[in-house]
């Protein structure tokens, strides 16, 4: 089941078990059971003298399962599937986390979570190759760990298509709150206490107003804001940094071939990265917090959506951008349930069935090629005369038999049955003909949009929402600064937006100096 390497590192691992635990796999006969019950068994064989194995054979339950618990408790962790691929980390934390290995979230949030009174039981569904679930996995399952009112239940989609069909999941990773939909896609630990903790909002807004003014305050976390940060604090000045999710689009981004001195990386290896780098300086960080307004006093005023105000005599704008929609009839109303933004995450809900991508750049027939090793067929539409992808892509996808790509076409609506896509409309631009494509799925991958949205009639921006900045970083107001994939800044690049993050930064130290 496990290779040599994978078997020896998870062994070192578990040497950092404490306390005696015990595994529970419930089987059903099936071929997944016996491979889950090999796994339980490879790993029981790795740490005998802590872990002890409990088979729990004819399950009237789900199965396979694999259940995790301290010795003679009754177990709040469950792995509905066998997890492996992008879970397989989120099954070693909640072997050493049942086995009483501390977890590295910050205190204060672990007593949020040991505080919490009622009863909570989440239940995740998720498809392995989906790099965002084992975020929301680990943070249910500590949050199981630490607390007995509350259980947690990672579900493969692919091995329960009942359930998902009757749900009607159609996007992972996707969260169910006792019995009621709770969450969809990538969330984070303290995303998903703020929101169970219903106190939580006004208690944090209270304290961070009361927050003395910085020197720099960047909002936004991404590659461009964590290089401000960085180089703010390298100079000795009150850093702090307030974003709403901290690695922004990189955090969803899969494979990185282009980050120089790095021949390949994943994403959120590479935010992982950059919170750390951030956090070995003096910076203070306050994710799970949206800016809503600025406004030029005194200091610079963030205001954020929880109320809370934080002042700065200068500030770096790196909000980022999010995926562009298409804008069409149907679009809002079937998103999540076959309308999707993220190919690695939700292709394989689509196994099997038609699916088509809207966008002939790099994203979207890189996404082609990915869904044509899953789903029956892909259907690429381009606007445009060309496609914008690199030679070597397009000929790798005009390789595959089930993929067609049609230039010059105009999505025009999004069709479904009321649950779900069943199908799209697109005009041929050339005949201005109507066309209608079969599809169950639909991946949008049409480049980005900045977050600019709170800064309209406040600084200069473009027609296109990209706030307007010099060579410098600096904005249409004095000690405001901007860098990265916000700004009018060419080539929306991550390398590019660290650099354009460290301009700001020397910018507004220039400006503090000078002021």
């Amino acid at each position: 089941m496990l290779e040599a390497n994978l078997k020896q590192q998870l062994g070192t691992y578990l040497q950092n078990i404490v306390n005696p635990i015990e595994i529970t796999v419930s089987t059903n006969g099936s071929a997944k059971s016996e491979e889950l019950l090999e796994l339980a068994r490879e790993i029981t064989e790795l740490k005998s003298d802590k872990i002890t194995l409990t088979v729990d054979a004819n399950s009237q339950g789900r199965a396979p399962q694999m259940a995790i618990a301290p010795k003679g408790e009754a177990a709040r962790v469950r792995f509905a599937g066998i997890p492996m691929g992008h879970e397989f980390t989120s099954l070693v934390l909640a072997l050493l986390q049942a086995g009483g290995h501390p977890s590295k979230a910050a205190q204060a949030t672990l007593e949020q979570i040991k505080g919490l009174d009622q009863k909570l039981n989440f239940e995740v569904y998720i498809s392995l190759s989906c790099h965002n679930c084992p975020d929301v996995v680990q943070a249910v399952n500590l949050m199981a760990v630490l607390n007995p009112n509350i259980t947690a239940t990672m579900i493969d989609g692919s091995l329960f298509q009942d359930e998902v069909n009757e749900r009607n999941i159609m996007a992972v990773p996707s969260v169910f709150l006792n019995g009621d939909h709770f969450g969809q896609g990538r969330m984070t630990l303290d995303e998903i206490l703020n929101k169970v903790d219903t106190g939580a909002a006004d208690k944090q807004a209270a304290e961070l107003s009361e927050k003395a003014p910085y020197d720099v305050l960047v909002v936004g976390g991404g590659p461009a804001g964590a290089a401000a940060a960085i180089y703010s604090a390298r100079k000795g000045i009150r850093t702090g940094v307030v974003a709403e999710r901290f690695g922004g689009q990189v955090s969803d981004t899969m494979a990185i071939e282009n980050f120089i001195s790095v021949k390949a990386t994943e994403g959120p290896k590479l935010v992982a990265g950059l919170e750390q780098h951030v956090l070995d300086y003096d910076v203070e960080l306050m994710k799970t917090q949206k800016a809503v307004r600025l406004e030029k006093k005194e200091f610079v005023e963030i205001e954020l959506e929880n109320g809370a105000v934080l002042k700065s005599k200068s500030v770096i704008l790196a909000t980022g951008a999010r995926w562009r929609e298409m804008n069409v009839p149907g679009e809002q109303e079937y998103r999540n349930k076959g309308v999707a933004y993220c190919p690695h995450c939700d292709g394989p809900l689509f196994k099997g069935k038609k699916t088509a991508v809207i966008g002939g750049g790099n994203s979207g027939i890189e996404a082609a090629i990915d869904l044509a090793g899953i789903v029956e067929h892909v259907t690429v539409l381009e606007f445009g005369d060309t496609l914008r992808a690199d030679d070597v892509l397009v000929k790798k996808a005009n390789s595959l038999p089930n993929v067609t790509i049609i230039k010059n076409a105009m999505t025009t609506e999004v069709l479904g049955d009321g649950q779900r896509v069943i199908g799209l409309k697109y005009t041929d631009r050339l005949t201005d003909e109507s066309h209608l494509v079969d599809v169950a799925g639909i991946f949008v991958q049409i480049g980005l949009v900045p977050n600019s949205e709170f800064l309209k009639d406040t600084l200069e921006l473009t027609n296109r929402g990209e706030i307007v900045i010099n060579a410098h970083g600096e904005t249409s107001i004095p000690g405001v600064f901007a860098a990265g994939d916000v700004t009018t800044t060419p080539y929306k690049q991550i390398i590019i937006s660290m650099g354009s993050g460290a301009t700001a930064a020397l910018g507004a130290f220039d400006y503090l100096i000078r002021n």
